[in-house]
């Protein structure tokens, strides 16, 4: 335990940590000194409280299961020996009302509206921050001092090159293929070029993984889009900050100099500190999943990505310059509000409310500020676009359909336009957000790994599929055609309706006549 109340494993030990190692109660002091009492008595080693739930079934056993408080945020039941001792399982489909982990990294309060980065709220952050102070505070739990961050920025610059062989990586795709698959390919292949660094049990290894997955992921993004649009690679400069870095890698050409500007800098700045951590969701939980079973760093990462290219997760920027090209312009705002109102329609207003935040998400204010504050750099005038998002924006949070149920706009919103304004292709969205949320998950893996209860993931299931049966022969199966309405037919063009006779073995008409089944494309018909 170090003198600031942090935990920070010497990078010369060279095993897993033991419960002794984990301060819990200095590092909750550190960040959120106002904790329960009971929170504080566990923490010290104390006697935990004696509160319970009791857990009655339908054939009148009772059970009483224990209750676990953190510094903050809803009580948990803890059920991990429930099936031990009643021979049930607990169902909860997407985890929504699970607590996977305990963890010190990251804490939402979606009712309020509050995101804390061990402790410091987001909106303090991305004021006074750089990425490379909030990545070094989600590794060690504090803010760095002037040394350690000279010393943490250094090291995260030297790891922005990566090895000349992995180039040939990104010449086995083709030219038109999504960012986000090179990213998946290229992360899961630093394994092979790092073997000195994936031994887990090692403090030394898991540090420095952490930092070659925070500095080379942005140097992967950046060569995943210069492949994309058949520019040659630009490599970083030990001068330039890692946002910096990024934009310069992004867009400079080999035969004219760069400038950056300011404004964009730090509109770039933000996005990566607004992005950098999320507490356990889709992609965060996935590494966990994976590092559970002690996959290498650069493997989980990899999985992290493939959660976040989901359009339901990562994709929501990306989504809403869809959606705007689908309005088309502002004449047609209220009658897609209307349709957005209309639950039988399948139009859905993205980039409004948030699964998490209930009330206004916190970044979204301050990427609105940005968002405003880059239109007005670069003199973004009279784009139909930008004033089609703007006007939406103004029309909605005057709405009092959309103020009753609090769908403001989020955080996804706004990015989608900062992103559009500064030159951002919309197929690097996702890349971008991969690329900030990199040292969330590499923080969260590592706190994982450091965790003396860590055991590997292995969710339950509601079984709802057929009893036991007896194996039937082929020859004695009922006799039946499958025709495979597949693209890729090699008997000929797939009939666009199929006639089913009655003398089928399986029914088609209770009325004797035949039946026109109107198939799908990729459908299976069994007659």
């Amino acid at each position: 335990v170090s003198t600031q109340s942090t935990w920070e494993p010497t990078v010369a030990t060279d095993h897993m940590a033991t419960e002794q190692e984990r301060p819990d109660s200095p590092l909750v002091r550190a960040w959120r000194p106002e904790f329960s009492a009971k929170a504080a008595a566990a923490a010290d080693g104390g006697e935990l409280p004696k509160a319970t739930a009791k857990l009655t079934l339908p054939d009148g056993r009772s059970f009483d299961l224990p209750m676990l408080e953190g510094t903050i945020g809803p009580a948990v039941i803890d059920i991990r020996n429930l099936y031990a001792q009643a021979g049930v399982f607990t169902y909860d489909p997407g985890f929504t009302s699970t607590a996977a982990c305990d963890s010190t990294i990251t804490y939402i309060d979606g009712p309020a509206g509050l995101l804390l980065h061990r402790g410091y709220r987001i909106e303090e952050l991305a004021e006074k921050s750089d990425f490379e102070e909030v990545t070094f505070l989600l590794l060690y739990g504090h803010l760095p001092s002037t040394t350690e961050k000279e010393q943490h920025s250094r090291t995260i610059k030297k790891e922005l090159m990566v090895n000349q062989k992995l180039l040939h990586f990104y010449e086995g795709f083709k030219s038109d293929a999504h960012p986000m698959a090179i990213m998946v390919g290229v992360m899961g292949a630093l394994s092979a070029f790092f073997m000195d660094s994936l031994d887990i049990r090692s403090a030394k290894s898991r540090m420095l993984s952490a930092y070659r997955v925070i500095g080379k992921i942005s140097t992967i993004a950046a060569m995943a889009y210069k492949a994309s649009i058949g520019q040659p690679f630009v490599y970083p400069r030990k001068e330039l900050t890692y946002a910096e870095n990024f934009l310069y890698m992004l867009f400079a050409e080999p035969t004219e100099p760069y400038t950056l500007n300011p404004v964009v800098v730090r509109c770039m700045e933000t996005f990566l500190i607004l992005h950098a951590d999320h507490e356990q969701n889709a992609s965060t939980s996935t590494v966990r999943i994976a590092g559970s079973a002690q996959a290498n760093p650069f493997a989980c990462i990899a999985s992290g990505i493939t959660a976040l290219w989901g359009p339901a997760h990562g994709g929501a920027n990306e989504a809403v310059l869809e959606m705007l090209g689908q309005i088309g312009n502002k004449a047609n705002i209220p009658l897609f509000l209307e349709k957005a109102k209309d639950k039988k329609d399948p139009f859905r207003l993205m980039g409004f409310g948030h699964r998490v935040y209930k009330n206004y998400d916190p970044r979204a204010k301050i990427m609105k500020e940005m968002c405003h504050k880059v239109l007005r750099e670069l003199n973004i005038q009279n784009e139909p676009l930008f004033d089609l998002a703007m006007e939406l924006e103004r029309i909605a949070l005057s709405d009092d359909y959309f103020i009753k149920r609090q769908l403001f706009p989020n955080v996804d919103f706004y990015s989608g336009i900062v992103l559009k304004a500064i030159g951002i292709p919309v197929s690097m969205y996702t890349v971008l957000f991969a690329v900030a949320r990199a040292s969330g998950w590499i923080a969260q893996w590592k706190e994982m790994i450091e965790d003396p209860q860590q055991k590997i993931c292995r969710p339950r299931q509601l079984f709802l599929g057929e009893l036991e049966r007896p194996y039937v022969l082929i020859e004695d199966r009922p006799d039946a055609v499958v025709l495979s309405l597949s693209p890729y037919n090699r008997v000929g063009s797939t009939p666009a309706n199929v006639v089913v006779e009655p003398s089928c073995p399986v029914s088609s008409s209770t009325t004797g006549q035949p039946k026109v089944v109107h198939p799908t494309e990729g459908q299976f018909v069994r007659l």
